[in-house]
This record gives structure tokens, sequence and C-alpha cells, in this order.
């Protein structure tokens, strides 16, 4: 019986420093999270700050995924926010790595397709006369397998129509064509319930801006 008590309360022991731990983890991914909308959230210098708390958050936490997922986005969104291009391979080449990690830990993952899609568009952006085959044809490829894992997403449809938007008609693009997806883009947020409060939820903003950049 002693022994009994003994193993019920060693259970209940790690019961409760699970919760704990778990309840810190949404704490930290929270507070980082929450404003990846906002106008600050584009500045490099608290962008390149964001993706090393994400970093250390997942070297704590290596069975999440998200942890892995965000310090790939903040990344690559420092690629797009930097005037400087030369280091645009590095730090594309350091997301595709945390990007490799989030997709071991949850595979077919649309929101993973959907950062190595911006991934491949901060490449091509370094040099698009010479990138442009290659590199566009990834971002496709990769919006495509987005689409096909989750078609309720809406960043696939804010990817896309920020696409349409900006590539010259002679290439496929059309600002109708545009205005047709991000319309497609702003229903889907509408619609989208994310599986927790620390879950992907960004771009609804910027679809709206672009929106109104293709009236």
């Amino acid at each position: 019986m002693k022994r009994l008590f003994l193993s019920l309360f060693l259970i209940s022991g790690l019961a409760t420093a699970a919760v704990a731990q778990s309840a810190q983890y949404q704490d930290a991914m929270l507070k980082q999270t929450s404003d990846l909308d906002s106008n600050s959230a584009v500045d490099p210098t608290v962008l390149l700050a964001k993706a090393n708390t994400f970093e250390r958050i997942a070297e704590v936490e290596k069975t999440q995924w998200l942890p892995y997922y965000y310090a790939a986005y903040c990344q690559v969104m420092m690629c797009f926010v930097s005037q400087d291009k030369s280091k645009t391979d590095e730090l594309a080449d350091k997301a595709s790595v945390n990007l490799d990690k989030a997709e071991a830990l949850s595979s077919k993952n649309s929101e993973i397709a959907c950062v190595r899609s911006l991934v491949a568009s901060a490449r091509l952006m370094v040099d698009p006369a010479s990138r442009g085959m290659k590199y566009g044809m990834e971002a496709g490829q990769q919006i495509q397998l987005a689409k096909t894992y989750n078609p309720e997403n809406p960043r696939v449809y804010l990817l896309m129509g920020q696409s349409l938007l900006f590539t010259p008609e002679q290439f496929g693009g059309s600002k109708t064509k545009a205005k047709t997806m991000l319309e497609t883009a702003m229903q889907k947020y509408a619609a989208f319930k994310s599986d927790s409060a620390i879950a992907p939820h960004w771009g609804e903003p910027y679809a709206k801006e672009l929106l109104s950049k293709a009236q």
C-alpha cells in the first residue's frame, strides 16, 4: 500500500509539473505571437529578437513544431523588410533549417508550406532575372502543396493574391485576378478557426491592404 501511495504521489507530481510547463510554454508563445500583425513587427530588430526567442523556446520544447515555424517566419520576414539583400540567403537558409525541424514534427502541414513559399520568394527577390525561373516555380509548388494540405487556410489565398498583384501581366499577373483571390482570402479569414491562441493567424490586415491596392 505504501508503494502504491508513493507511485500515485509521483504520478501526480509529474502531471502537475507537465501542466505548469505547458502553461509556461503557452504564455511564452502567446507573448511573442500576439503582435505579429502589428506595425512594430515589421521592424528588422523586432523580428530578429522574436526569431531568437522562438529558437530558444524550441530548444526547450523540442516536441513542438510551432516555435521552429515562427522562428522561420520571422527570419523570412526579415528578408522582405531589410534593404540589405546580401543577408537574404543566410536568413533563408536559417529559415529552411527551422522549417525542416518543424516539418519533422508536423508533416504535410499547410502553414509550413506557406512559409516555404515565402522562403523561395525571398531568394528570388535577390536577383529576379537569374533566379526567377527556379524560385518562382518552387514558391508556386509550395503554395499548391499548402492548398492541398488545407484548402481552407486563408494564408494560401493571401500569398496567391499577392503573387498575382505584383507579377507583371505578361508573366500571368493581373489586378483583376488578384482582387478575386484576395476576396477569397478575406472570406477564408472570416471562416477560419485556429486550433489555439498560438496557432498561425497572421496575414488578415495585410490581405485587406493588398485588396485595397487591387481595386
